[in-house]
């Protein structure tokens, strides 16, 4: 967690030194402000796009988180109950069908 609020310094202190260079260029000021305008219009459609991978990401995250827990609980309703069979088994003695019966 620490290493991604050092990268989101890093690089928001990236995008103020471009801007920054960008503004003391030797462009005129309409050049520099329509390039600084189309950047920052390509920052949020990558921000959108980003976004939207996430998102798509987290929810087959999410997705297969619940399949992993409703495997695990159908697998341990099924270990409950052979055991509750075994104990069945167990209490009721020897049936005809074993060979301790005999």
């Amino acid at each position: 967690m620490e290493d991604d609020n050092k990268f989101s310094y890093f690089f928001l202190g990236l995008g103020l030194g471009v801007a920054v260079g960008l503004l003391f260029a030797p462009k005129s000021g309409t050049e520099t402000r329509e390039l600084l305008r189309s950047k920052a219009d390509e920052g949020k459609e990558y921000l959108r796009r980003r976004s939207v991978e996430l998102r798509d990401s987290a929810s087959d995250v999410i997705e297969r988180g619940k399949s992993n827990v409703s495997r695990s609980r159908d697998n341990l309703a099924a270990a409950v109950e052979a055991g509750r069979q075994a104990y069945r088994d167990a209490v009721s003695g020897p049936s005809a069908e074993s060979p301790e019966g005999i």
